[in-house]
């Protein structure tokens, strides 16, 4: 297995609106994607473009808010009230392949491949297998996602 571009980092936020406006106003984000609601994974979603070197697309900023108190992340937050990092998130180019593979070395894939807030196929990887953080592996977009 090598290792994939870094799509995003995932970062955990009470405050989906508040974390915009620090983006926006403290980071000088200029690429400010609309929100919105992932309800099959709990969650709503932004997404924070950065600019990589020579103005090309850098990795994003996943911005992620539960939708509710059942949502996987309200645990997070109630650990980190203020929100933090989440996850981070490296591309593959077959999510199966990547999947069998992690297996086979004894790596804890976190439920089934499904899909992410790319509309394209995703898995996690549990943090104590991948040096404390938890991992998501997602199949490269195709162009226009």
């Amino acid at each position: 297995m090598r290792l994939g571009r870094l799509n995003h980092i995932g970062v955990a936020t009470p405050s989906i609106e508040a974390s915009i406006a620090h983006y926006r106003d403290v980071m000088g984000a200029t690429k400010i994607h609309t929100p919105f609601d992932l309800e099959a994974q709990g969650v709503k979603v932004c997404f924070v473009d950065t600019r990589g070197e020579n103005g090309t697309n850098g990795t994003q900023i996943e911005l992620i808010e539960p939708l509710g108190p059942d949502s996987p992340l309200s645990n997070f937050l109630e650990k980190s009230p203020l929100g933090g990092q989440h996850h981070v998130c490296f591309e593959v180019p077959d999510i199966e392949a990547a999947r069998a593979e992690f297996e086979a070395q004894g790596k804890r894939v976190l439920g089934p491949t499904r899909i992410g807030a790319h509309g394209t196929p995703i898995f996690f990887v549990h943090p104590k297998d991948m040096g404390g953080i938890l991992t998501e592996i997602l199949e490269t977009p195709k162009e226009g996602h």
